[in-house]
């Protein structure tokens, strides 16, 4: 175990543009790799063209599982004998989390249609409603994460989607096993088309269909820099989906308030994801520091392999520490890096959260860790990575919704308005836009 787990990236004011840079374009050159991309681009086109018998081949190539065509949907039976095997305390914990998700993503239909008189006669707003069909894809691999379905199946449920399709890869060498605890949180939910499928392969088939899988409007799901290639890839069809869910990361700022124990258990909470995880520390106290050197190689030495292989990696290679002069050069550090979880321990937390822009997530305090944001507390927690949350939000209702424009104009306010839209028109070129408001005026085009 090395003496400093956490690789010191530098003072953040002595890093050159391209250092910087560096820190902050974290996990794109995997998720956009030519070869990759190649690869991902048959893959797709062999489901495309070839459907479920495409499916069979990527299962049993990649993930060592023979399935027929007609064992690729989970059965009832499945879905029964799952239901009958998760112990109490874990179906008490699935509920739990679906609650919370629930309630925060009912707090966001609340605000459904709106609308306003900008002037007399003229009303406007909007029309919220559901997308027609939506696909989830949730990882599987090194883990099994029936908190991913709860975090993308609830807001799709509470949207109201009326076909929702969860794509999941079965456990690697079986003949199709896909986790008990996973078909269980379906269950509660009431979503019943789930599909066992090699990741990248799944992706192409919720994007064109297959004789088993139905084709959905939009996909979501974090995943692998395969499965985010994917996702970039079936977008050329016209499937639009959620950029980018790809490999773990956090990022914690703090001031030599924070408790260095509870700061090392989370820089490594979200480290120990993968070994393409990222985790960051940002602070302006070097001995802050020091200390979370010797408590993280401390912490990471109790994890169990490989876990703590995927933790040292995150911390020692691609993440680490970066030195800030003070917290506004934190927050800087931050916003450019816009991480998937962020955390803030310091002293004036709300200073400070006045000065974050970037984040999927910001967790306030050391009472609030990334793991009860993952499971419980309702929050998203499938988010954008790889500096995404600089532009775009975590899945929630919203993600699930559309927005359609409204409005109402009655005679005294057309005429009102008639005369700027006109002056548009002539500026643009458009004579029949023109004609259209002239007409109703009893008047002439110019």
């Amino acid at each position: 175990m090395p003496a400093n787990p956490i690789r010191v990236i530098g003072p953040w004011s002595e890093l050159s543009p391209q250092q910087r840079k560096d820190v902050t374009t974290r996990g794109l050159d995997k998720i956009f790799d030519p070869d990759l991309r190649r690869s991902i681009a048959q893959l797709v086109e062999d489901v495309r063209v070839n459907g479920d018998a495409a499916l069979v081949r990527a299962l049993r190539s990649f993930d060592g599982c023979d399935v027929d065509a007609s064992g690729l949907r989970v059965t009832e039976e499945e879905f029964a004998a799952a239901r009958a095997s998760v112990s109490p305390a874990l179906l008490a914990a699935i509920r739990d989390g679906i609650d919370h998700v629930r309630r925060f993503n009912e707090q966001i239909t609340a605000r459904g249609d709106w609308s306003f008189e900008p002037e007399p006669g003229l009303t406007v707003g909007e029309k919220v409603t559901p997308i027609a069909s939506a696909g989830l894809f949730v990882p599987s691999g090194k883990a099994s994460y029936p908190s991913v379905l709860i975090q993308l199946g609830t807001p799709a449920v509470v949207a109201g989607v009326p076909e929702i399709a969860v794509i999941v890869p079965p456990v690697p060498g079986s003949a199709g096993e896909v986790d008990s605890a996973l078909l269980v949180a379906a269950g509660e939910l009431g979503i019943t088309g789930v599909y066992r499928s090699n990741g990248p392969a799944g992706i192409a088939a919720l994007a064109f269909g297959t004789e088993t899988v139905p084709r959905v409007r939009k996909v979501v799901g974090p995943g692998s820099p395969a499965v985010t290639c994917a996702q970039v890839e079936v977008q050329r069809f016209g499937t639009v989906t959620n950029m980018l869910l790809g490999p773990s990361e956090s990022l914690i700022i703090a001031d030599d308030s924070a408790d260095p124990r509870l700061l090392a258990a989370d820089l490594l909470n979200e480290a120990e994801h993968g070994p393409d995880s990222s985790s960051v520390l940002v602070t302006d106290s070097e001995r802050l520091l020091a200390l979370a050197q010797e408590e993280v190689r401390r912490q990471l030495a109790e994890l169990p392999e490989p876990r703590r292989g995927y933790a040292a990696t995150a911390l020692g290679v691609n993440g680490g520490a970066v030195l800030a002069r003070d917290l506004a050069e934190a927050a800087e550090v931050a916003n450019a890096y816009a991480p998937e979880h962020m955390q803030i321990a310091v002293r004036d937390p709300d200073g400070l959260l006045a000065l974050l822009s970037n984040a999927g997530e910001i967790l306030v305090g050391q009472w609030t860790p990334v793991s009860a944001a993952n499971f419980l507390i309702g929050c998203p927690a499938s988010l954008p990575t790889s500096g995404f949350a600089a532009v775009s939000s975590g899945i929630t209702a919203d993600a699930f919704r559309k927005r359609t424009a409204v409005a109402r104009a009655d005679q005294r306010s057309l005429t009102r308005m008639s005369e700027s839209i006109i002056a548009f028109t002539q500026h643009e070129g458009f004579p029949a836009h023109e004609a259209a408001v002239r007409i109703r005026l009893g008047e002439r085009a110019s």
